[in-house]
Formats: structure tokens, C-alpha cells, sequence
């Protein structure tokens, strides 16, 4: 049975209506949180808000459009009156090479990615710096520090939210207000299926999900689902560009034992 917080947070995610971010909002509605969810599809929450009514509201909304984000932040400060902790979850990934992603691609990637999270901070920013707290949290990737192949687009506009996070996270200390990273391990959901990587290598979206909830109120700037992710981030960090060509060499590897 989940643990039951001390004091309530008003939380609102972009990107959750599947994969690590369902399991996160399940988690934090049982730790007794009150969620307002930003997505282009809201179906999956059905279920959620039926258990938790006055606790989860779900918004069709677009990570791309400063509209639908300012919205979003609008209806959840006036349905909970605040936003504790935003978090940007949203992402688009492709598994194309340099040659084959043209310029089109890599801006319709950077504008979910990269600017959706910038569309959420700045949203957000003016009612936390009003009320003198709050936590931005964006969701990075492991490929944003060490590179990886086929995967430029998406690992480039994770590795712009890394120098994003840390920015603002120096502009905005006065304010009470701090950054971080969600850093999850390569986890079987949607945007992770076209990896030649066998299901049995990747994490489970309910583990990371209900791990990054529990680890939510962490200090550290980049927050990990367990300590061995967390370990092998810290040696991402030491050695990027080692375990970078180390982990594409054993994924062509991998991808032709079984095409084999």
C-alpha cells in the first residue's frame, strides 16, 4: 500500500496519458496528490479519475502549442488554486539516421521535447515566482548524455533540456524554485518500440513510473526511479561518449542475432 504524504501537492504533467507518466500519475494519486494532466489524448485516465474525482483532472492539450500549455496551467490553478511541481514528460522519438532526418524532422522533434518544456516553464514560472516556490522537473534521457545512433533528433533535444534545467535553475533559485531531471532507464513503452532491444532489456513503465513518484521531492538535481539507475547514470556522466558507441555496439549486435 502506497504511503501517505504529510502535505498534498498540486502536480501537473504534461505527456502522461500512457507509459511511465500513467503509472507516475496512478502513484501520486495514491500518495494522496492532486493531479492535472496535459496530454493530446486523455482515454487511459478514464478509469483514474473515476477513483479519484475531486484529485485528477485530464486536459487535451498539445506540447507543441504555447496556447494549449497556457490553458492547461490556467484550468489547474483554478481548479487546486497553485501548482506546486510541473513536469515535462512529453516526447517524440525517432530511430532514423542523420541522412534520412531532415531539417523538418528535427524541428517537429525540438518543438515537443525541448520547447514543450520551455512552453511549460514559462507558463508556470510567473504564478511560482509569485508564490515564492515550486519545482520544474523535465523528463532527459540517458542518449542526451552519452549519444547514440539513428536517435539524433530525439538525443539532441534531450541533451538542450539537460543545459535548459541547469539555466533556469540558476535564474530562478532566488525565487525559492528548482530544476531537476528525470533520468529513466530505457523502459518498454511506445516511443521506446522501434529499438532493436529485447523487451527483457528494458525497464518496466510501472516500476519507473511509481519510482519517479516516490523519488518526486528528491534535492538532487537529476532524479533516477532506483539507485542502480541512478549509479549507472553517474557513469553516463563520468564516460558519455564510452558508453555511448558501448551501448550502440551492443543494440547492432543484439538487432542481428535476431535477424540471424
Amino acid at each position: 500500500m502506497a504511503k501517505k504524504q504529510a502535505a498534498p501537492r498540486v502536480i501537473i504533467i504534461v505527456g502522461a496519458n500512457r507509459g511511465i507518466g500513467y503509472y507516475m500519475v496512478k502513484h501520486l494519486l495514491e500518495l494522496g496528490n492532486f493531479i492535472s494532466v496535459l496530454d493530446i489524448e486523455t482515454d487511459n485516465l478514464k478509469n483514474l479519475k473515476e477513483n479519484y474525482p475531486d484529485k485528477l483532472i485530464a486536459i487535451t492539450a498539445d506540447a507543441a502549442k504555447d496556447e494549449d500549455i497556457k490553458n492547461g496551467v490556467y484550468e489547474t490553478i483554478k481548479q487546486f488554486g497553485k501548482i506546486d511541481i510541473a513536469v515535462h514528460n512529453a516526447c517524440l522519438c525517432t530511430f532514423e539516421s542523420e541522412p534520412d532526418s531532415d531539417y523538418g524532422l528535427y524541428n517537429k522533434v525540438m518543438d515537443i521535447n525541448f520547447f514543450g518544456a520551455l512552453r511549460l516553464s514559462k507558463a508556470v514560472l510567473p504564478q511560482m515566482r509569485k508564490q515564492g516556490f515550486g519545482r520544474i522537473i523535465f523528463t532527459c534521457s540517458g542518449v542526451g548524455v552519452t549519444g547514440f545512433g539513428n536517435i539524433s533528433p530525439y538525443a539532441s533535444s534531450k541533451g538542450a533540456i539537460e543545459s535548459l534545467a541547469k539555466c533556469l535553475e540558476i535564474e530562478n533559485q532566488k525565487y525559492g524554485i528548482s530544476f531537476h531531471l528525470f533520468h529513466p532507464p530505457l523502459t518498454d513503452t511506445a516511443s521506446a518500440s522501434e529499438l532493436p532491444v529485447p523487451k527483457e532489456f528494458m525497464a518496466s513503465p510501472q516500476k519507473v513510473g511509481e519510482g519517479l513518484a516516490e523519488h518526486i521531492d528528491s534535492k538532487k538535481f537529476v532524479i533516477c526511479h532506483s539507485f542502480s539507475q541512478a549509479m549507472q547514470m553517474k557513469l553516463c556522466y563520468r564516460h558519455p561518449l564510452f558508453m555511448g558507441k558501448m551501448m550502440w555496439k551492443m543494440t547492432t549486435r543484439a538487432d542481428q542475432s535476431n535477424k540471424e
